[in-house]
């Protein structure tokens, strides 16, 4: 499975990380959630993540609770402490956590520094193209259409020739 730093290289051509500060309204991180179209920000402070909101947060912690977002600060629904991951863990790694954690986002954090936010549907993305990618091999192996499978996956034999493969066993 592909490691989160392939993962987010692959997102950088989409989006940036936009983020909030703990002390901003709750209403402020919905207007930028919205405008963004993301379900959740990553909240900063002082270049440290402490925490995550989303709308999960919101819906839980201010409007089931009939509170305001309008004087509640970020802090006071936000979920922390954060759990997050470096660009060294694998996407399977990752919905383990998620799934263990009871998560639907994940920083991903290196040095300190805030590179990317995954979510379960990233995640589940990727998993589904891997999936149907070693399918198709799979497929292709058993159709005997050895050359046409890459290099790394299922191995071909190196003494077979093109003349041989509609002979196999």
């Amino acid at each position: 499975m592909k490691t989160v730093a392939q993962l987010l290289k692959l997102k950088a051509t989409q989006n940036q990380v936009h983020t909030i500060a703990p002390d901003q309204m709750v209403l402020e991180a919905l207007r930028v959630m919205a405008e963004k179209n993301v379900g959740a920000l990553p909240v900063m402070e002082g270049g440290q993540v402490v925490g995550v909101i989303s709308e999960r947060d919101y819906a839980r912690k201010i409007v089931l609770q009939g509170r305001s977002s309008v004087g509640t600060p970020v802090r006071d629904i936000m979920s922390a402490p954060v759990v997050t991951v470096d660009s060294r863990q694998s996407v399977e790694t990752c919905m383990g956590i998620m799934t263990d954690s009871h998560l639907r986002h994940l920083p991903v954090v290196e040095n300190g520094q805030l590179l990317g936010l995954l979510s379960i549907g990233d995640l589940v993305k990727e998993a589904i193209t891997e999936q149907a990618d070693l399918i198709r091999q799979l497929e292709q192996y058993i159709r005997g259409d050895l050359w046409s499978l890459p290099a790394v996956g299922i191995a071909r034999a190196p003494e077979m020739h093109a003349a041989e493969v509609g002979h196999l066993p």
